[in-house]
């Protein structure tokens, strides 16, 4: 219950910010960027009993496949976890944020390599 007093939601289900971008890679999708996507579809080993689930993995019309965390705001378990992955994993590893709108909107990225 702890979890879910953090805004985290049960494996499998997707809070709002990751429904929006679930979203805006459809779009992508559809516009040919990108070629597939899988919500929570990998699960990385980073030392005995501990796991890393990231919210999205995507390949890119280029064939690169990208790791992509969701988060409306960082918790620290969750950047020394990205962390760790881009440095075991040979994939690129993405945070995204939503932008307010008064910002312009969209998504901003940090790249984890």
């Amino acid at each position: 219950m702890h979890d879910l007093a953090l805004g985290r939601m049960k494996a499998g289900k997707m809070n709002r910010t990751e429904a929006a971008y679930a979203a805006q890679l459809e779009l992508e999708k559809q516009a040919g960027e990108i070629l597939w996507y899988s919500f929570e579809g990998l699960k990385f080993r980073l030392a005995d009993k501990t796991f890393y689930t990231p919210d999205f993995a995507v390949m890119r019309a280029d064939g690169l496949i990208e790791i992509r965390e969701v988060k409306g705001r960082w918790h620290d378990d969750a950047r020394v976890k990205i962390k760790m992955a881009a440095e075991l994993f040979p994939f690129r590893f993405v945070a995204v944020q939503a932008r307010p709108k008064k910002a312009g909107g969209g998504w901003a990225m940090e790249v984890f390599e």
